[in-house]
């Protein structure tokens, strides 16, 4: 995991200096790697969400040729950031370039990019996300990024796409922490498979519904008769609400939710979605299934509040949809017809439910700037608590859901 590394802050006052991927972190605080006691996913807890089976990896990784990298900056006791790629093919983005939409949840948000992506209907660079106030910091790196790669020697506009959640409450977000070199380096650490979760990249000093959120991925496969495609999905989670587990009243149950007592200037937030698939669908169909994913926020007890910044960026994988520069004349794609959109809403929603929750389950306790605690989820509880309304373990025990839909 070049570039970054991952840590649980507990209360002890011991100075460290660790040396990762060329830049020095001074740390103030002890540090438990957590050795032995790897974090688990709400799946492998029993915590299963839907019923269409995930991926391999359950990631957005799942849909062939996209990657994911991260950059975590952690510095001293106030710096808590950092940066996530997405890739959506190993190649020249630029050249060719994929098709994608843009859904607007609640736009108190700075998307950049995303008038051109609904304008034209494509990607051309890596996705990026990070921290409200280094945005401008990313696109231009992406800007560079793009024009210093081979074949675009000719290149005089970019259209880089980079997304924020605001992670101010535990990150010293006013000193500009993040440079363009950590986002090549996300990109460059960017890689298909298993995929890190949690307190990572952009979602190192985020809040979700009272407890430390991060980055989450999940994914869903679609049975064969229903097309067979693949739904991924990544998420910055960083917004408030009443977190529901199955539809176990978990907020509720430890008083931990919107307008409660805790974390009082942090209700509004935002939730950064991420959509990848291998279905062949073009910008309109892509920004109706975009639209479906927001539904996932609203089933873990996300309301997106009035500052809240609730984009989906979804595109199409597939590689007989991609938008090559080269074409000179007329462009011919073949497109899931709207009468097959309905299995791919299902799955979209699902996943983004299954990756927010993931974002939490993943997370760890974080102290932070001007000494602001978050606390990780505390998973035994929300078990005890899922096991009391009966939201475990869905798939063995539902009458008919037995093995989720089969491929």
């Amino acid at each position: 995991m070049a570039g970054y590394y991952r840590h649980t802050y507990i209360s002890s006052a011991v100075k460290l200096v660790l040396i990762t991927g060329g830049i020095i972190f001074f740390m103030t605080t002890s540090l438990n790697l957590n050795a032995g006691n790897r974090k688990k996913s709400a799946r492998e807890l029993g915590i299963v969400t839907g019923i269409i089976s995930p991926g391999k990896f359950n990631s957005i990784t799942d849909v062939k040729g996209v990657s994911v990298g991260h950059f975590t900056i952690i510095k001293g006791d106030s710096v808590r950031t950092g940066v996530t790629s997405i890739l959506a093919h190993s190649g020249n983005i630029f050249n060719e370039k994929v098709p994608a939409a843009v859904h607007v949840g609640n736009g108190f948000g700075k998307l950049a990019g995303s008038t051109q992506v609904n304008e034209l209907g494509n990607i051309e660079t890596p996705i990026i996300l990070t921290n409200t106030l280094s945005v401008g910091t990313a696109v231009k790196a992406v800007v560079n990024y793009t024009l210093n790669q081979p074949g675009n020697e000719n290149v005089r506009s970019v259209n880089a796409v980079v997304g924020e959640t605001n992670d101010g409450w535990l990150n010293d977000i006013r000193g500009f922490h993040v440079t363009e070199n950590d986002v090549i380096q996300a990109i460059k650490n960017a890689k298909q498979g298993k995929v890190a979760q949690g307190c990572i990249g952009a979602g190192t000093g985020t809040i979700c519904l009272g407890f430390k959120g991060g980055i989450g991925t999940a994914s869903r496969v679609l049975p064969e008769s229903m097309g067979g495609w693949t739904v991924g999905v990544l998420v910055q989670t960083n917004f408030g609400g009443v977190l529901s587990v199955n539809g176990a009243p978990v907020g509720r149950e430890l008083s931990t939710y919107s307008f409660s007592k805790y974390l009082p200037d942090n209700e509004e937030g935002s939730c950064m979605i991420v959509v990848a698939t291998d279905a062949p669908l073009l910008h309109r169909n892509l920004k109706r299934l975009a639209s479906r994913a927001i539904l996932g926020i609203g089933l873990s007890g996300g309301y997106c509040s009035n500052g809240s910044g609730d984009y989906v960026i979804a595109f199409s994988a597939n590689p007989s949809c991609r938008i090559k520069n080269s074409e000179k004349g007329l462009m011919h794609f073949e497109e899931v017809p709207n009468n097959k959109m309905s299995p791919l809403f299902m799955a979209v929603v699902e996943a983004t439910y299954e990756a927010i929750l993931n974002s939490m389950f993943f997370a760890e306790t974080i102290k932070g700037r001007d000494g602001h605690v978050v606390e990780a989820l505390p998973v035994d509880k929300v078990i005890s608590i899922c096991r009391k309304y009966n939201a475990l373990n869905w798939d063995e025990n539902l009458q008919n859901m037995k093995g989720g839909m089969k491929k």
